[in-house]
């Protein structure tokens, strides 16, 4: 059928050929009828409108771990075993400062009528007015980092010459601190520390800095060691023996310039300087000995400057004061993140020592803070005052899980 019609025009343009040949003025073509579509016995095929990027749904996140759950003192391990007698003084003084608070009022009246010599009647009173609560991080893990401070012992001198040439600072008059919670009540605990220029707050000088220009008459005391004076900053308190007069006065934690505590061990392991699990402050010292060119350069990866406040020492007995203001216990007290468990709680520790690995299951008092303790399961175990004291604390890196006893 389609050849036959298409013979068609064929004739007529030899029609049109022939006339114009005798003569007859040609004649303008005539449009020809089209062939109409046939309809098809196809189905009509509908075309997809074109695909642009498709949208994957995100998935969806794990609900956040909640950094405590409540549990039973049948789940702290060695809770029964523990002298509880030998917190209690701890207690007593957290105490103190925690009865101003509502929440607090009840159970730190009812101490008052706790024998402290009788250890079960203390474990009865924890029972009756606390609820223990499991510290996780934010992973859902319930052990965490352990470590251990000390209040260290110094030589100096009022005045600087000979030995003593490294210098501990008061606070500075230019240091400002802005106590961000006034402003966000959702930042607690945090504060903002710098110098004005002009009607600007900027950083404050780092470590290195202060190094490159002293704080030239803000000098507490001057020391013989400058390796054993950052080591006090890390602590945050110790005691000097005055040469001059042979008098042993504390240096308090006063303030700090601000910037974020980096840990110098953990820099001398990314270098290739020293092995992962052999970090301690002895093998820092002794790093420090073998390559005394760099001990500058070593120090000046923690930007964080200390400035300290000179105390009496009636009794060398009682031990410095922590961030809660009343002086800590050996082996009782423990600094903490504040953001995480409230200063001067209770909490059980369940951890071991780094001597031999032997168990460490006791109630501890968060009682201090420190710039290198961070999260929820984290915790600084203060040992002390003495030599002992600075070896466990030097070696101390174990695992650790903690519960935070909060009143019902």
């Amino acid at each position: 059928m389609q050849s036959i019609r298409r013979s068609v025009p064929a004739s007529f343009a030899l029609v049109a050929l022939l006339l114009a040949a005798c003569g007859t003025p040609p004649q303008a073509p005539q449009p020809q009828p089209q062939p109409k579509p046939q309809p098809s016995t196809q189905p009509d095929v509908v075309m997809p409108p074109p695909v642009g990027p498709v949208a994957i749904p995100a998935p969806t996140p794990a609900p956040p771990v909640p950094p405590m759950t409540p549990v039973s003192f049948d789940a702290l391990p060695g809770w029964q075993q523990d002298d509880l007698r030998q917190a209690w003084p701890a207690f007593l003084a957290s105490c103190r400062v925690l009865a101003k608070k509502a929440e607090w009022k009840t159970p730190c009246g009812a101490a008052g009528g706790v024998d402290a010599q009788d250890g079960n009647a203390i474990r009865r009173y924890f029972e009756a007015y606390f609820v223990p609560n499991q510290m996780r991080a934010p992973d859902g893990a319930d052990t965490g980092l352990i470590t251990g401070y000390y209040e260290p012992m110094l030589s100096g001198s009022r005045k600087r010459g000979g030995t003593f040439q490294t210098p501990l600072y008061r606070v500075p008059d230019d240091l400002v601190t802005v106590d961000l919670a006034g402003v966000y009540p959702s930042l607690k605990n945090m504060r903002l520390r710098g110098r004005l220029v002009g009607k600007t707050v900027v950083p404050y000088s780092t470590r290195a800095e202060i190094e490159r220009a002293p704080l030239s008459g803000k000098e507490l005391v001057w020391v013989d060691d400058p390796v054993e004076a950052f080591f006090l900053e890390v602590q945050g308190s110790g005691r000097v023996r005055i040469a001059e007069t042979g008098e042993t006065v504390r240096i308090a934690f006063a303030d700090q310039n601000g910037h974020p505590y980096k840990v110098i061990g953990r820099w001398l392991v990314e270098q290739g300087e020293l092995p992962a699990g052999g970090v301690s402050a002895q093998s820092i010292k002794a790093w420090i000995a073998a390559n005394p060119a760099r001990r500058q350069e070593l120090l000046n990866v923690n930007p964080s400057y200390i400035f300290f406040r000179e105390e009496r020492l009636p009794d060398p007995s009682v031990g410095p004061k922590g961030a809660l203001g009343v002086p800590l216990t050996p082996a009782r007290s423990v600094a903490v993140d504040p953001s995480f468990v409230p200063l001067g709680a209770p909490l059980f520790l369940s951890t071991t020592h780094p001597a031999d690995g032997a168990p460490v299951q006791r109630l501890m008092l968060a009682q201090d803070t420190g710039g290198a303790i961070r999260g929820p399961v984290r915790a600084d175990f203060f040992f002390g005052f003495g030599g002992d004291a600075a070896g466990y604390a030097g070696r101390m890196k174990q695992s650790g899980s903690v519960w935070v006893l909060l009143p019902k």
